[in-house]
């Protein structure tokens, strides 16, 4: 029987889980089921619940590989509540926000800082933790014209002095707040910027996303604009753009695993079976670029992948919970011995790069298929389920199936059962479970498995809040060390990861 001290760390350390997996698969968009405002209302909930009953693990949760919504919340949350944390927890709090913003994107980060100006929040620690970040940006000329009412925004609330002259910052200063007071420019980009008005050869140096409105105001041919703009363009730009999509010139094997199934996806049929070496070579590669040195390690691994109707997503994030399970089958194959690997499909689908959302979600059948014997009579040593929990075919049958598994039949865990989740389901502040002994984890990028795999450990409910508090500084020293040794990070591309 367990100790009042016991449930108060097994409580703490669930909620603790619940806030984790939120954090990594809620970004308050519509899901399949729930609408934006239901998961707005309910990460609001959370993140205050947290943040009040376990400030240090709110803060240190930065240091997961959490997605860039919840972090960029994280960090609003820690400013506008400064004065409920003691001088010491400021100090981990700020060196933990710094090292949060260089691994953001830097939209995300000017977005971040245009909610602090209207929240009101203008102490010095915030200021300071602003400048530095402003300070640390590669060419904050570049950031003037991408972002420009960003860092027109935080230049202001920071106090940014903008001497006179012809010093880099003078010139951002002028471009911002004194347009066209000057004849000219040296920054390239802001010269660029200037000339476009007028000069349409100007329009192909500017960043794509500014170029674009010049483009139109120039009444420039679609295809023509995007031919000049094709080398300043990023990956992402590239991949969203129509004509790309039909003449693809990028290297797909260097784009981001769980993206890369998104691109895939997206493609019509008849256009994914006619590049079916290049699509299939490309997933592999990034799979094993994604698995690194766990490549090879994890035995014989079967995996049920849910490819049903609701996989489909919603339509702000359409396709995403299939997206991730083709990726986490390719990056499955890869964590696997060679040839002991086995996928199967909700849908009975033997090709993975043909499949599509269709159907119900029998997860009780192929978790049965799942759990027998592969070549040699050996049973599976890992068992992972890529699912939103929603088995309804029928209902209930893949918990049952895995309480008889796990009671009778393999007691002695000889097989690793984990089930990592895409779709945070409002209703109940967590992503959906199968079964009470089976651990769960929210998941966004199929890249993020295996550090998922070992955080799911704690939802089993064998360790309590210390070895789960253990582990979060373990994952806090690493994070601000790789911080103190690499200076800051660029990432001009949107991400998505978690933990």
């Amino acid at each position: 029987m367990r100790t009042p001290e016991n449930s108060a760390d097994l409580i703490a350390a669930e909620d603790v889980l619940l806030f984790a997996n939120a954090a990594i698969t809620a970004t308050g968009q519509r899901e399949f089921r729930s609408g934006a405002l239901d998961q707005q209302l309910s990460l609001d909930f959370l993140h205050t619940y947290v943040r009040v009953n376990y400030r240090r693990v709110y803060a240190a949760c930065l240091a997961l590989d959490i997605n860039d919504h919840n972090a960029a919340r994280i960090v609003l949350g820690l400013l506008e509540t400064a004065g409920e944390a003691g001088a010491e927890e400021r100090r981990t709090e700020g060196r933990l926000i710094a090292a949060r913003l260089a691994r953001l994107p830097p939209q995300r980060v000017y977005r971040l800082f245009g909610q602090v100006r209207r929240a009101g929040i203008n102490n010095r620690r915030t200021r300071a933790i602003m400048r530095d970040w402003l300070a640390a940006r590669p060419d904050l000329g570049h950031d003037a014209v991408k972002y420009r009412s960003g860092v027109k925004t935080a230049a202001r609330h920071v106090h940014l002095r903008c001497p006179q002259g012809a010093e880099p910052l003078a010139e951002v200063g002028a471009f911002l707040f004194r347009p066209g007071k000057l004849p000219r420019y040296e920054h390239p980009l802001l010269d660029a910027w200037r000339r476009a008005h007028y000069e349409q050869g100007a329009v192909a140096e500017l960043p794509f996303t500014v170029a674009e409105g010049f483009a139109a105001r120039h009444g420039m041919k679609r295809e023509v604009f995007l031919k000049r703009a094709a080398p300043r363009m990023t990956r992402l730009e590239r991949l969203r753009t129509h004509a790309v999509a039909q003449r693809p010139d990028v290297d797909l094997a260097a784009m981001p695993l769980t993206r890369l199934a998104l691109y895939v996806l997206a493609l019509p049929f008849e256009q994914r079976a006619a590049r079916r070496a290049e699509l299939t070579g490309a997933l592999r590669t990034a799979a094993r670029r994604a698995a690194g040195k766990h490549a090879g390690s994890w035995g014989r691994v079967h995996a049920v992948l849910d490819d049903s109707f609701s996989s489909s997503g919603s339509g702000q994030k359409r396709r995403r919970p299939l997206a991730v399970a083709l990726a986490c089958h390719h990056l499955l194959e890869v964590l696997a011995a060679p040839g002991a690997y086995r996928g199967l499909w909700t849908s009975g689908r033997g090709d993975a790069l043909l499949v599509r959302p269709w159907g119900p979600t029998p997860l009780g059948m192929r978790v049965l298929d799942a759990l027998e014997p592969g070549p040699g009579g050996a049973a599976p040593d890992r068992l992972v389920i890529v699912s939103d929990g929603w088995d309804n075919a029928p209902a209930g049958l893949a918990g049952e199936v895995l309480r008889v598994w796990r009671a009778r039949l393999d007691p002695g865990r000889r097989t690793a059962v984990v089930h990592v989740n895409p779709v945070y389901d409002a209703d109940g502040f967590d992503v959906r479970r199968l079964a009470a002994g089976v651990p769960t984890a929210g998941i966004r990028d199929a890249e993020d498995l295996p550090a998922l795999v070992e955080i799911a450990r704690f939802a089993e409910g064998r360790t309590g809040a210390a070895e789960l508090h253990a582990y979060l500084d373990r994952r806090v020293a690493l994070f601000l060390g790789e911080r103190d040794t690499e200076k800051g990070t660029e990432n001009e591309t949107e991400k998505g990861t978690m933990s």
